[in-house]
């Protein structure tokens, strides 16, 4: 699973290829044709940054779509998963998962033709969106309460290749969406608003369909595409040999103009569709330079969310999910987008501001201190939708188990939750309970360090708004740490 922030790079890996890297030899080189090491070296640490979201993307679409026996499997190609539960600390697939929403999940394979995607009618005070990523991790549409309304509909989804005609108006199709892969997610999110909501929620999600354009249709169904023997994907197997997966992983992501220059790269020391790159075949010079490169590229993206974005009040605010015009070729900052949270939303459907720091800097760590957050009166997150903030392991990525099973605190829990006497709102970030007569408003820390998220679903455009990213007239609040 591509998920652990230390998964690729081990402490150890990075620390034998650090010290082997100050005896190689400049020129060597381990195969004919290979460019120098020196440009070897360059063009793998910019080939990990072009390749970390691919390769991720590649791993959970194994995970959930292939490989029955994961753990995580949901469903075949073309089927959707309706998961009647919000993620909990037993859900490692994909890292900060979001637990405001109960997922439906689909993963597409529109090499045969196009899939139709249909959503049910839902109340206008509800919120949901089917957020539609390809294999370069780039949004390329969404449906749902923003972007589409709350009408029932059907919406075509195409593949890269697709040459066929739209269909006519008369056929009830609303819009059409181009994936620039053959394999693309459909990540349906549909708002919960407590725990005895979750049967409302169930009949929504029974009534979200994906069927072949050709059932939509009612005409004879083209030819099945080829079976693919997919790569199997573990965590062992990519930590070991990164570019083995990437090898796999573009095979199912077409060039195009904006990456082929980093590809052509690739290619030179033998990555790219259709190869294997062996890191156990490589000399030992190379296999130093290799992991020097993986080391610095990591380095690079962990260096660009802690700075890639605008700070406020220790939270890290920036907008830095999109489509393929939105990242322009802007490799590290999709690979800091993939690592920071693995498909997360455009600006405009949710920002995510998150922070491993207090309001004066210092780590956030459950084991030495307890925390506040307060929201004055009136500032609470403006958003259209709703708000929460989430606790993670500040290592892992992964929601904390704790003794209440509360992994987040969002705006629908309010009118459980007390008020301080200027009507403001305070949340306590602790690992034990800070008493009884707060624990409505207690978000349970780890006993080690923190990592938080704040999620504001369908943020308000208008002021107060924390949109444009990062220059906007609302802020959240800092973390202040109280002992």
């Amino acid at each position: 699973m591509l998920t652990k922030r230390d998964l690729l790079c081990s402490a150890a890996m990075a620390a034998f290829a650090a010290t082997t890297a100050k005896s190689i030899p400049a020129l060597a080189q381990n195969k004919a044709g290979w460019p120098s090491l020196p440009e070897a070296k360059d063009i793998a640490e910019e080939g990990f940054i072009y390749g970390l979201p691919l390769v991720m993307n590649y791993a959970v679409m194994q995970e959930f779509a292939v490989d029955r026996n994961s753990g995580q499997f949901k469903a075949p190609f073309n089927e959707i998963n309706n998961t009647h539960s919000v993620a909990t600390p037993a859900d490692t697939a994909v890292i900060t998962p979001n637990s405001d929403t109960p997922y439906s999940i689909l993963w597409l394979d529109l090499r045969a033709e196009p899939m139709v995607v249909s959503v049910p009618a839902i109340a206008k005070d509800r919120y949901y969106s089917v957020q539609l990523v390809d294999g370069n991790t780039y949004n390329f549409g969404y449906i749902g309460t923003r972007a589409t309304g709350t009408e029932p509909g059907d919406y075509l989804v195409v593949g890269p290749d697709w040459k066929g005609e739209t269909p006519a108006a008369s056929t009830g199709l609303k819009k059409v969406f181009r994936s620039t892969t053959p394999f693309a997610f459909a990540l349906f999110r549909t708002q919960l608003f407590n725990p005895g909501d979750m049967p409302n929620v169930e009949k929504i999600q029974a009534g979200y369909k994906a069927q072949s354009l050709s059932a939509f249709l009612k005409q004879p169904a083209p030819a099945a595409a080829p079976k693919i023997d997919f790569l199997p994907a573990t965590t062992a197997g990519i930590k070991d040999n990164f570019f083995q997966y990437l090898d796999a992983a573009l095979q199912f992501v077409p060039e195009t103009a904006r990456d082929k220059a980093v590809r052509a790269k690739l290619a030179k020391i033998g990555i790219g569709p259709g190869k294997t790159f062996a890191f156990k075949d490589l000399s030992l010079e190379h296999k130093a330079a290799i992991l020097v490169a993986m080391k610095q590229g990591d380095d690079k993206v962990d260096k660009w969310l802690a700075n890639g974005n605008k700070s406020i009040n220790g939270w890290n605010v920036g907008a830095f999910f999109g489509d393929e015009a939105f990242y322009n070729g802007d490799w590290l900052m999709r690979a800091g987008a993939a690592k920071g949270g693995l498909y997360g939303n455009d600006a405009v459907e949710a920002m995510y501001p998150y922070t491993r720091i207090d309001a004066a800097g210092a780590p956030l760590d459950g084991s030495k201190h307890k925390y506040t957050i307060t929201f004055a009166p009136g500032q609470l997150p403006p958003v259209n939708a709703f708000w929460s903030v989430t606790m993670y392991d500040g290592k892992s990525q992964f929601l904390v188990k704790n003794p209440i099973n509360r992994y987040l605190i969002n705006s629908p829990m309010l009118s459980a939750m007390k008020k301080d006497a200027d009507g403001s709102l305070t949340l306590y970030i602790q690992k034990d309970s800070p008493g009884a007569d707060k624990e409505a408003n207690w978000l349970p820390a780890p006993n080690d360090t923190i990592y938080l998220v704040m999620r504001l679903y369908w943020p308000k455009p208008a002021p107060p708004s924390i949109l444009p990213a990062g220059n906007g007239t609302w802020q959240p609040p800092g973390v202040k740490q109280v002992s």
